[in-house]
């Protein structure tokens, strides 16, 4: 059972960065998926960022491109998320996703992931 485990999370001024680690409990391989949602109160859950193993692309969401990047660490088993940029809106719990498999479309799908970690808060403070 692979179990993702999120770090990085904080508090953060308007403007700010923050940098999100998502390791996972064994190595990912080629067409696995693994993603960065957020889920904030009142809202529903949220893809942000991810991208399928092997496949030399990432995904963002339209809301933080140009402000959040995606990429895997030297370990194949890390998946990191760098927030410039930061507003309020980016308040929210963050969790680490993993699939075995996705198709490329639905990377930033939510329900297409079949194991969560724990989640890490970043707030994002005026």
């Amino acid at each position: 059972q692979v179990q993702p485990v999120e770090s990085g999370g904080g508090s953060v001024q308007v403007g700010g960065s923050l940098t999100l680690t998502c390791t996972t409990s064994t190595l990912a391989y080629i067409n696995n998926c693994m993603g960065w949602f957020r889920h904030a109160p009142g809202k529903e859950r949220e893809g942000v960022a991810g991208i399928r193993i092997g496949g030399g692309s990432t995904y963002v969401a339209d809301s933080v491109k140009g402000r959040f990047t995606v990429s895997q660490g030297n370990a194949k088993n890390l998946l990191n998320l760098q927030m410039n940029m930061l507003k309020p809106e980016g308040t929210a719990m963050y969790y680490c996703g993993w699939v075995v498999f996705c198709s490329s479309w639905a990377v930033l799908g939510p329900d297409e992931y079949r194991a969560w970690g724990p989640g890490t808060q970043v707030t994002v403070s005026p």
